[in-house]
């Protein structure tokens, strides 16, 4: 896999494409680590946790910087190293069912009596992100993680899981954007904003964000699978 393109830890070659496994606290790791700590932090101590009361476009901003920025960069720095769960338990982490599961929760949270829920009772905004953002990081470790050198089938899993999330966001975004009336009966809109509008821009950052971050992760994975396919006709 390309270096350049590369989601997963440095890259090691020796006639195919290999990962090495290291601490945790290695340089890129670290980045990555910082990146998604920042992300929480702007998600659930600046203003969006009280905002997110009134506006449903600062809910979905909330849950993208959870399951689209703050879930990929903690993944990303788990995955390869000491700590990372798929080395153990790799038919328990496996892709394909990993995004199966994010889909149920995130559409279930989503429902309007779920989304109440969240939106006005903070236990309810807890039990909201905390599986967010867990569903998301275990999304990423099963396309990324794993035993090193990662197998091409494991690879070729974590592409269908990861476009199967993008495709679901997508999808659900284009719904919340394109519904001609509004699905939460208990919202009232946000300011100017009617409860419509307000549905409207938060679905098109679902949209937008949620579909082009996984999508990005898929196309990084497949990236990686054809410069291996090439890198074996090359040596045969």
């Amino acid at each position: 896999m390309s270096d350049s393109l590369s989601l997963s830890p440095p890259l090691e070659r020796d006639g195919r494409t290999t990962l090495r496994t290291d601490s945790l606290f290695s340089g890129w790791r670290i980045c990555y680590l910082i990146w998604g700590l920042i992300s929480l932090i702007i998600a659930w101590l600046g203003p969006l946790p009280r905002l997110a009361h009134e506006a449903f476009f600062a809910h979905m901003t909330m849950h993208m910087l959870v399951v689209a920025v703050a879930a990929p960069m903690l993944g990303l720095a788990i995955a390869g190293s000491r700590f990372d769960p798929v080395m153990k338990w790799p038919r328990i982490f496996s892709p394909i069912p990993a995004s199966v599961a994010e889909l149920i929760i995130v559409w279930a949270w989503h429902a309007p009596q779920p989304h109440h829920l969240a939106r006005m009772h903070t236990w309810g905004l807890f039990a909201e992100q905390g599986s967010f953002l867990l569903a998301g990081i275990i999304v990423w470790l099963s396309a990324f993680g794993g035993p090193l050198p990662r197998s091409r089938g494991r690879s070729a899993a974590g592409v269908v899981g990861l476009l199967l999330t993008s495709m679901h966001m997508t999808l659900l975004g284009a719904l919340l954007a394109l519904a001609p009336r509004s699905v939460y009966d208990h919202h009232q809109g946000f300011g100017s904003m009617t409860a419509l509008e307000d549905q409207h821009l938060g679905g098109a950052i679902m949209l937008v964000v949620g579909g082009i971050a996984y999508l990005w992760g898929g196309v990084a994975l497949t990236v990686g699978l054809v410069q291996d396919r090439k890198q074996d006709e090359a040596v045969e």
